[in-house]
């Protein structure tokens, strides 16, 4: 199976935290989703038979459900999240974008406008960056809830977002319902700026969880402000720097899927290059060395401005 799958974060709404979008000019709902659509017919056609997308991701399961329900492809892979809210009224100045709250009624409602807009096409449902001072680690109800949706033959899983990734990762594969676990994936952060969480990833792979690996390119600063390294490594194999770093999560074993999030069909093509890229030993010791302090990579994230 193609381990790459392509997320609608920066698609499916005007405004985003990415440093290297490549958006039509008028971004405009109709815009968007022809935008969206192109991707997604070009991703198909490499192969890709995953998407990821979010409650919060603006309309993005309503892009994805129109285009599912034209082409009518039955073996495209979903995942979706709930837990966050969109709020930014599709303005690229909104004061606040996304409103989180992981409660038992927030997901009973958002599993339900998620069902109608992509009615039996889910296969993942995700908690939307969990961490762990969430409160749902103490709410039975809601991990009861949770529970009955595996039990439903939904797959469910978790995002993580922040320094304590690692933390969250382990504490959560650890709940359980009836001695069943709750969640058997995870979706965390891992690019070659902050790999902290990579143990505990691999970690959970080991014990037969699938791992999904979202913002390869650090919100497009390893494009946009590719370090040194990282730009000799991408000349010597005649691509681009994202597709270096890409090809550098894609390189760690225990990752089944890496999420991109190209905004527009040349960027998917410069993407997908990563599938070709293979990194010696010294150019992995080299892409390590820019591993950059989780604190303070969390809080250079917390300054970007939504564009």
């Amino acid at each position: 199976m193609d381990r790459i799958a392509v997320g609608l974060a920066a698609l499916g709404r005007p405004a985003y935290l990415n440093l290297a979008r490549d958006l039509p000019e008028n971004r405009d709902v109709a815009s968007m989703r022809a935008a969206t659509h192109a991707v997604l017919d070009d991703a198909y056609a490499a192969g890709v038979r995953w998407v990821d997308i979010a409650r919060s991701y603006g309309r993005s399961e309503e892009f994805l459900g129109s285009w599912l329900a034209d082409r009518g492809h039955a073996d495209v892979t979903v995942s979706s999240k709930w837990g966050y809210r969109y709020v930014g009224e599709w303005r690229l100045d909104a004061e606040v974008h996304e409103v989180k709250e992981h409660t038992l009624a927030r997901f009973r409602q958002q599993w339900a406008e998620t069902r109608e807009l992509l009615p039996g096409h889910v296969n993942l449902y995700q908690v939307h960056s969990l961490t762990v001072d969430s409160p749902l680690f103490t709410d039975s109800p809601l991990i009861d809830a949770l529970a009955q949706l595996s039990g439903d033959g939904v797959e469910v899983g978790f995002s993580t977002s922040g320094p304590a990734q690692a933390d969250v990762v382990r504490r959560a594969f650890e709940l359980e319902v009836a001695g069943r676990p709750v969640f058997t994936s995870v979706q965390s952060t891992w690019n070659v700026l902050e790999p902290s969480a990579g143990p505990a990833l691999a970690e959970a792979r080991a014990a037969g969880k699938r791992v999904l690996v979202k913002e390869t390119l650090a919100n497009g600063r390893l494009v946009a402000e590719a370090p040194e390294p990282l730009r000799r490594i991408a000349e010597a194999h005649g691509t681009g720097p994202d597709a270096v770093a890409i090809a550098a999560a894609l390189a760690q074993e225990w990752a089944s899927v890496a999420v991109i999030g190209p905004s527009s069909p040349a960027q998917l093509a410069e993407n997908l290059v990563a599938r070709q890229v293979v990194l010696t030993d010294p150019e992995r010791a080299a892409l390590s060395e820019l591993a950059e302090d989780p604190q303070e990579y969390w809080t250079h994230r917390s300054h970007l401005r939504w564009s």
